[in-house]
C-alpha cells in the first residue's frame, strides 16, 4: 500500500487537529488558514495546537517566566515554528490576510510575556522563531550574521571558536534571544567600551508587513534605525542581525568582592563609576544574603579588558577605598568572561553557553537610569526595604565611557550622556508560591520610594525590560497619545520618530501588542 499522504488527506489531517481546538465562534477560520498555509508549503510538523500532545511542551520550552504559562494565563490558538525564511513569509501573509492576531518569539524573555501571551485580545497565535538560529562568522571582516532563534551564548560561542581577540558588545544572560534583545538595546559587561548591541549592527534581515524580506537598502534607513532599539514586535519580524565584531585583548581581568553594605562606599561608587577607565565595567548586585538574619550585601563586580597589573593601578587611583589588592584579581579571556559576568565560576566548560535551560522561578523586574547620587540616608532606607522582602536583587551597572559619547537619537535608546548608572530592581519566587501579590506589591513600593533619586521629565525605562505597569495599548484603539505615556519613558524624543516610522510601514497596526508602538493614525 502507498505510505505517501496525497496534498488533499495531508490538508485534511492538519484540518482534524485545527477543527479540535478551535471552535467555530473562533475568528480564525480553519479551512481558510489551511488552505493559506497549504499553498505556502507549511509543513504540518511545525504547526501546534492544544489538542497536539507537544502544545505545552513547545509553549513553555522558551517561556523564561513560568508565571506566563500558568493555566490562567491565555494561550495561543496555534504555534508556527518555522524551518525557513519563507516559512515566517507564510505566516505574516497568512494571518495578515486572515486578521489573525500573531505574536512573535525569539528567545522569550519578555518581562511581561508579551512575545507569548496576549491579555489585550484573543485569540491570537505565537511565531516562535526558535528553529531560525544559525550563526556565521567572518573574522576576515569582523563581522557576522545570526539569526533571531540564537542564544546569545551561542553567538559567544560561536565567535570564540574562531578568534579570541573578537567579541560582541551584548547581554549578560547567555539563554536571551538575540533577536529580541537588539531590538530594544541591548547591554552587557563592554558597555563602557562599545556602547549597546544595537550599536554595533550593521545590517539585517526583516519580514515586512507585507511578506517581503528587506535588508537594509531595501528597508531604508528609518526602518533600519527604527528596529535597533525601538522594541520587538512593532516593525516586522525579523530574521537575522549582521553584527559588528569588537576588538578584546586576550586577557581579560575580573574581581568580585562581596561587603556587608557600607552606604560610605556605596556613596563613593556612584561618585566614580562613569567616570573610571572605559576598558573596566563595574556594577554592584545588592541583596540578602543571609536570610535568617536578613544582612544586607553589596558584591563590586568589575570586567576590564586588559591585564591585573593595570588593573591594579587604575583601582588604585580611581576607587582605591574598595581595598582591592592583586590577589583579588583574575586574569581570563572573554570569552570566559561571559560566564563569570552571569554569576558561574571561571573554570565552567564553555558548552554551558549552549545550554537551553528554561527556569523554574519567576519574578518582577523594574528599571531606572540614575544621573545624581543617591544620598546615604536613601540608601540606608534601600537597606530596611530590601531586607523585608524574600529574595530581591538590585543590579547597579555603571555607565559613561562609550555611552557618553553616543547622541541619544543615533538609535531609539535613548538613556546615555550624563547618566551615571543603570538601576535594575527584582524580586524572585519559586513556582507556586502563593504570596506573589506580595511580591508585586514590595517591588512596586520600592519603585515608587526611588522616585526622587532618578532620572526625571520623564522617569527613564528601558524596554527590554518591559513594564506594564507604565502603560498599555488598548484593544483596538491604540492611541498614540495614550502611549506616549510610556513611550517617552522608554524613547524620550525618540518616540515620535517611531510613531512616524510606524505610521510609514504598518498604517493598520498589524504588528502590535501590549506596548507597541502605534501608527500616527490607524488605518483599517
Amino acid at each position: 500500500m502507498n505510505s505517501i499522504i496525497s496534498p488533499s488527506m495531508y490538508i485534511l489531517s492538519i484540518l482534524f487537529l485545527l477543527s479540535a481546538s478551535l471552535t467555530t465562534s473562533s475568528p480564525i477560520q480553519q479551512t481558510s488558514l489551511i488552505q493559506c498555509l497549504s499553498q505556502h508549503s507549511i509543513p504540518l510538523s511545525i504547526i501546534y495546537t492544544p489538542s497536539n500532545s507537544s502544545f505545552t511542551s513547545v509553549l513553555e520550552s522558551r517561556a523564561q517566566f513560568p508565571r506566563f504559562t500558568e493555566p490562567s494565563v491565555p494561550k495561543p490558538e496555534l504555534i508556527f515554528t518555522p524551518l525557513s525564511e519563507s516559512h515566517v513569509q507564510a505566516a505574516v501573509i497568512c494571518s495578515k490576510e486572515l486578521g489573525i492576531h500573531m505574536r512573535v518569539r525569539s528567545g522569550g524573555h519578555d518581562f511581561e510575556g508579551v512575545s507569548y501571551v496576549s491579555i489585550i485580545e484573543s485569540p491570537f497565535i505565537v511565531l516562535d522563531l526558535t528553529n531560525l538560529r544559525s550563526i556565521s562568522v567572518n573574522i576576515n571582516d569582523n563581522s557576522a550574521w545570526v539569526q533571531v532563534g540564537a542564544t546569545l551564548g551561542e553567538l559567544y560561542y560561536r565567535i570564540a571558536e574562531k578568534s579570541n581577540v573578537h567579541g560582541f558588545p551584548a547581554g549578560i544572560c547567555p539563554t536571551v534571544g538575540v533577536g529580541g534583545h537588539i531590538t530594544g538595546g541591548g547591554y552587557g559587561i563592554l558597555l563602557r567600551k562599545y556602547g549597546l548591541a544595537a550599536d554595533n549592527v550593521i545590517d539585517a534581515h526583516i519580514v515586512d508587513v507585507n511578506g517581503r524580506v528587506l535588508d537594509r537598502a531595501a528597508m531604508g534607513e528609518d526602518l533600519f534605525w527604527a528596529i535597533r532599539g525601538g522594541g520587538g514586535g512593532s516593525f516586522g519580524v525579523i530574521l537575522s542581525w549582521k553584527i559588528k565584531l569588537v576588538a578584546v585583548p586576550e586577557t581579560v581581568t575580573v574581581f568580585s568582592v562581596t561587603k556587608t553594605l557600607d552606604t560610605k562606599l556605596l556613596y563613593r561608587w556612584q561618585q566614580v563609576a562613569d567616570k573610571l577607565d572605559e576598558n573596566l565595567l563595574t556594577r554592584v548586585l545588592m541583596r540578602v544574603t543571609n536570610t535568617s538574619e536578613r544582612i544586607v550585601t553589596t558584591t563590586y563586580d568589575g570586567y576590564f579588558l586588559g591585564g591585573a597589573d593595570r588593573l591594579v593601578q587604575v583601582m588604585q587611583e580611581s576607587f582605591p577605598e574598595l581595598g582591592l589588592t592583586r590577589k583579588d584579581y583574575s586574569e581570563t579571556s572573554w570569552i570566559q568572561s561571559t560566564l563569570f559576568a552571569y554569576i558561574i565560576p571561571l573554570n565552567t566548560s564553555l558548552e554551558f553557553l549552549l545550554l537551553r535551560n528554561t527556569p523554574s522561578t519567576s519574578f518582577e523586574g523594574k528599571a531606572d537610569f540614575v544621573r545624581e547620587p543617591i544620598p546615604e540616608f536613601a540608601l540606608e532606607e534601600l537597606r530596611k526595604r530590601i531586607s523585608e522582602e524574600d529574595d530581591p536583587l538590585i543590579v547597579w551597572t555603571a555607565y559613561g565611557g562609550m555611552m557618553n559619547r553616543i547622541p541619544e537619537y543615533q538609535t531609539p535608546f535613548p538613556h546615555r550622556k550624563g547618566t551615571m548608572y543603570k538601576f535594575h530592581y527584582f524580586t524572585n519566587w519559586p513556582k507556586g508560591d502563593k504570596n506573589v501579590a506580595k511580591h508585586m506589591s514590595w517591588i512596586r513600593s520600592l519603585y515608587n520610594y526611588m522616585t526622587p533619586y532618578v532620572s526625571k521629565f520623564p522617569r527613564g525605562a528601558y524596554v527590554n525590560y518591559r513594564d506594564l505597569d507604565l502603560g498599555i495599548n488598548k484593544k483596538g484603539n491604540t492611541s498614540v497619545i495614550q502611549a506616549s505615556v510610556w513611550g517617552v519613558k522608554y524613547f524620550k524624543g525618540n518616540f515620535q520618530r517611531l510613531v512616524k516610522v510606524k505610521t510609514e510601514v504598518d498604517p493598520e497596526n498589524f504588528f502590535r501588542h501590549e506596548q507597541s508602538i502605534p501608527p500616527l493614525v490607524l488605518k483599517r
